[in-house]
């Protein structure tokens, strides 16, 4: 099983402080300065559609693909609240990053929320850069984000405490990440403990994220075959990303 399946019931809740809006904007910003004519985008890693939603709020033609049903479930729950007009701009459809094929072009492949890490050898990030170079027209472009290596080098990753509720349920989270610099990854080490309010019950959730944090250097070098830089930034900015900066953002373009 994925590791997001079993905590899918909790992510929302996990993450309600993320600035999905501020994200979508930024995102779709990028979009418009280096793909104007774009329409159609693919998402790669949707979890529960959320950026996917906010994308064709904007006018564009969403396809969001995750590995996680249980993620792709809220995201159907959540396209059958919008109006019409945005519901027929949005699909969301099971597969992996690294295997996910259909005979669809896009405009514009996308990859947020540290999808890219989760790739953690030489094969997955190729073979993820292959699905995206196969469902791009020529020209078209990758717009994805990562765990930037230089930052985590610089910071070390550290141990986090994250407690939210809502009316239904309460979330104690502790992350405690281990560094393998051999091999450029992280394992973080998740204890999560749920209270939930309406079934008057505890549950408690361990599971291991291993993120590959990622150079310059090596996203050319690996996307090379397929793939030309456009820009690389420091997440939410327009600038180079340095070393305060955890999270970067790369726009490839394909090749003709």
């Amino acid at each position: 099983m994925s590791v997001f399946g079993l905590y899918s019931d909790y992510y929302d809740l996990l993450y309600s402080d993320k600035d999905y809006e501020g994200e979508a904007r930024y995102v779709g910003d990028l979009i418009r300065q280096n793909a104007p004519t774009a329409y159609s985008v693919l998402e790669l890693g949707c979890g529960t559609g959320t950026h996917a939603v906010l994308l064709a709020q904007q006018g564009y033609e969403v396809t969001g693909v995750d590995m996680s049903q249980t993620m792709l479930d809220k995201a159907v729950d959540r396209k059958a609240l919008l109006a019409n007009d945005v519901t027929s701009r949005l699909d969301f459809q099971l597969g992996d990053a690294r295997t996910y094929r259909t005979d669809r072009k896009f405009d514009v492949v996308i990859s947020l929320f540290h999808v890219f890490s989760y790739q953690n050898t030489n094969d997955d990030l190729l073979a993820t850069f292959e699905t995206a170079a196969q469902h791009l027209r020529p020209g078209g472009i990758l717009i994805f984000d990562y765990w930037y290596g230089p930052s985590v080098l610089t910071q070390r990753p550290e141990v986090r405490v994250k407690r939210l509720e809502n009316d239904r349920c309460k979330v104690l989270r502790i992350a405690e990440p281990e560094i393998f610099p051999s091999q450029n990854v992280v394992n973080v080490n998740y204890w999560m403990l749920i209270d939930s309010l309406v079934e008057g019950r505890t549950e408690r959730i361990t599971e291991t994220h291993t993120m590959r944090y990622l150079f310059i250097p090596e996203i050319e070098a690996l996307s090379l075959k397929h793939f030309r830089p456009r820009c690389h930034y420091a997440w939410m900015c327009t600038r180079a990303p340095g070393f305060a900066d955890w999270a970067a953002l790369s726009v490839l373009e394909r090749r003709e």
